[in-house]
């Protein structure tokens, strides 16, 4: 009888002990998360960056900003995220926030990101940008383009333009992480390897490109009304577009020299994805030659074939928004036009995923030392 009673409590001992050991484990893990602020978070962008992160094992949201709905439960903006998440919108107080949190994400308009970062915060947080406020380096160009004076050019040298498969190891250093658009994203990944390796003349360069409506973003618009884009499809910002300089910088380092592209975006009758169509005129080799299939898709798999996110299609098959919606990856191929001497690059991406959200998780990851397709491993949707 003794011996029961002992063996009893024994394990009665084991079982808080090993209650105590779980506690333990919780704790220390929720001390290794990453904290993570969102300024912008009730935009589409914004709500992207939450639906990603709450699956994201090693980052924790602790701050919902959102100015339009301060004190207003997050579920209540978003149904979807009913029972998920029972925080409630707090301010854009970037400088309370930086003292809280390892990372700041702003999902704002331009401007907003400028007009708040200051040397002490960056000395405190590290800040994933997802406006343009950053991503060109030229000051003037900026300011010509966005129409908006620049209020802290001084940390424009210093931020990493955030395209994780072309400057992985660059935003692994950084306090400032300028985070791509969708457009850029599209355009750029689809035409860098052929830009790059002087496979095209990029002065040929052509870039026609869709965008679903949540590219406009979550505020009322007239235009971007149902009745106004149901059944329509039309382009914009025709010659206009402010993502055409940060398109012109970013395929110009890869070319070694400035480059002024046509860039023309349409909007299309969908919810989300961003479809590139891009031309451009093959550059004869000095035998007078021009560059083999053969040879195109080698630049393609020299760059992309490890990378996590960058899927080379099979020869002659065309990227569809639908394939990559919902995920982080970006779908590209090409279609060479012996006839004309050209070739046509194609690419597709989900414009709030690789295009916005997942991307700046992506460098999150980068920046901390995660896995870089941590929280990002979502399959796309189909249909």
């Amino acid at each position: 009888m003794q011996k029961l009673k002992q063996k009893t409590l024994w394990l009665f001992l084991c079982g808080i002990s090993s209650k105590i050991e779980i506690v333990c484990i919780e704790k220390e893990k929720r001390m290794n998360m990453v904290k993570v602020g969102i300024i912008g978070a009730t935009g589409y962008a914004g709500g992207e960056l939450v639906r990603i992160l709450m699956g994201h094992k090693d980052a924790e949201i602790i701050w919902y900003g959102s100015k339009s709905y301060i004190d207003q439960r997050y579920d209540e903006v978003y149904r979807n995220m009913f029972r998920i998440v029972d925080a409630v919108c707090m301010d854009d107080n970037m400088e309370a926030l930086s003292k809280e949190v390892d990372v700041i994400f702003t999902a704002t308009p331009q401007g907003l990101c400028a007009s708040l970062v200051n040397e002490e915060i960056l000395s405190r947080v590290k800040i994933v940008d997802l406006s343009a406020d950053f991503r060109i380096k030229d000051v003037k160009v900026y300011e010509q383009w966005y129409g908006m004076l620049h209020k802290s050019p001084q940390f424009i040298d210093e931020a990493v333009y955030g395209l994780c498969e072309l400057n992985r190891d660059q935003v692994k250093g950084a306090r400032l992480i300028a985070n791509p658009g969708c457009y850029t994203t599209c355009s750029i990944l689809t035409a860098y390897p052929l830009v790059k390796e002087g496979l095209i003349n990029p002065d040929t360069l052509i870039i026609d490109a869709k965008s679903g409506t949540s590219g406009a973003g979550r505020g009322a618009k007239l235009p971007n009304l149902f009745c106004e884009v149901n059944e329509n499809m039309k382009a914009y910002g025709v010659a206009t577009h402010r993502h055409t300089p940060e398109i012109e910088e970013q395929l110009g380092y890869a070319a070694g020299r400035e480059l002024t592209v046509s860039f023309t975006p349409h909007l299309v009758p969908m919810n989300r994805g961003i479809l590139v169509t891009a031309y451009a005129s093959l550059k004869r080799k000095e035998d007078g030659s021009l560059p083999t299939v053969a040879e195109l898709r080698a630049a393609y798999e020299h760059y992309y074939k490890d990378e996590r996110f960058v899927r080379l299609l099979d020869k002659g098959v065309c990227p569809e928004t639908k394939w990559v919606e919902g995920s982080n990856y970006v779908d590209v191929g090409f279609i060479v036009d012996e006839r004309t001497g050209r070739v046509v690059m194609m690419g597709a991406l989900d414009n709030l995923v690789k295009g916005a959200a997942g991307q700046a998780v992506q460098n999150m990851n980068l920046l901390f030392g995660l896995p870089e397709d941590e929280g990002l491993a979502m399959v796309p949707m189909f249909p």
